[in-house]
């Protein structure tokens, strides 16, 4: 099904009664959203409900089952420059001569997602994108220090230069801040956001660790089971939503401005249920890291 004519010119995501399924598996059935220039949606959910997966359609890399997508009023294509898309942190090896201004570099041609073809500009108006890019994450001076030496947030910094460089409408987050220490993860959301407030950039933000976030969230799309709800944090993380979500009791304190959410975690499998339990326990003593993904 063609996605609908876009009637809000700030209209940046569309998905209308979208269906994701593998086989009889269904990750999530009948999910419309809109998400407009500016906003800041949040992705949550246990392991294997589908979060990755939705970015993975947003890319155009992977088919709807039914429904229809649409990313600036036009169908998803792979490599559209309208998207620049930052995944989990992974350290890269300590021999890797790339420098911080070729990594980002990358992402003008498409290489991070293993599609080349937008066409190459001049070489001056590529370094003239990096730069710029460099500088709205504060890393003009990495431009020439080899990747492998730089510190986990330094490297991560770079990858959102990299979704940055081709001045995006749309900024997918796949786990950004995992395995980063608290005070990288903060300054990886901080930059996020103020490259949507200075631009005015939708953001999807796939994450575990919900806090470092919540200061900058409009809403939340929490997935579980193929169900889902959609609402700003204070309507979605609740003990009654997630209760209702989860089919069990769930039990959401805020402590602080932090959330906690704890339940019966005899009732799932683990990869289901008590990684998502333990990320929110565990980030509150600065013990846990994000397992796994979609």
């Amino acid at each position: 099904m063609p996605p609908k004519p876009r009637d809000d010119p700030d209209e940046v995501v569309s998905l209308d009664s979208a269906r994701l399924a593998f086989g009889e598996r269904v990750l999530w059935d009948g999910l419309d959203l809109v998400v407009r220039a500016g906003e800041f949606i949040a992705v949550l959910g246990p392991n294997g409900t589908g979060k990755t997966s939705l970015l993975k359609v947003l890319l155009g890399q992977l088919p709807l089952s039914a429904g229809a997508v649409a990313v600036a009023g036009r169908p998803v294509t792979s490599g559209s420059d309208d998207i620049g898309y930052v995944p989990q942190h992974r350290s890269l090896d300590r021999g890797l001569a790339l420098r911080g201004s070729d990594l980002v570099a990358l992402g003008y041609d498409g290489h991070r997602w293993g599609v080349a073809g937008w066409g190459r500009a001049a070489r001056s108006t590529k370094r003239d994108a990096v730069r710029r890019a460099l500088a709205q994450v504060n890393g003009g001076h990495l431009a020439h220090v080899p990747v492998g030496v730089m510190s986990g947030g330094e490297q991560q910094r770079m990858r959102v230069a990299q979704a940055l460089v081709t001045d995006p409408l749309l900024l997918l987050c796949d786990e950004p801040l995992l395995n980063l220490d608290p005070a990288n993860a903060r300054l990886v959301c901080a930059l996020i956001d103020r490259r949507r407030q200075e631009a005015d950039t939708a953001v999807l933000f796939v994450t575990h660790e919900v806090d470092p976030v919540l200061p900058y969230v409009d809403r939340v799309l929490y997935l579980v089971d193929g169900r889902f709800r959609i609402g700003t944090v204070e309507e979605v993380m609740t003990s009654e939503t997630l209760s209702e979500l989860y089919r069990s009791d769930i039990e959401v304190v805020k402590i602080g401005g932090r959330y906690i959410v704890v339940g019966d975690q005899s009732q799932y499998h683990h990869d289901h249920f008590d990684d998502h339990v333990h990320d929110h326990v565990h980030d509150h003593i600065d013990d846990a890291r994000g397992h796994g993904h979609d």
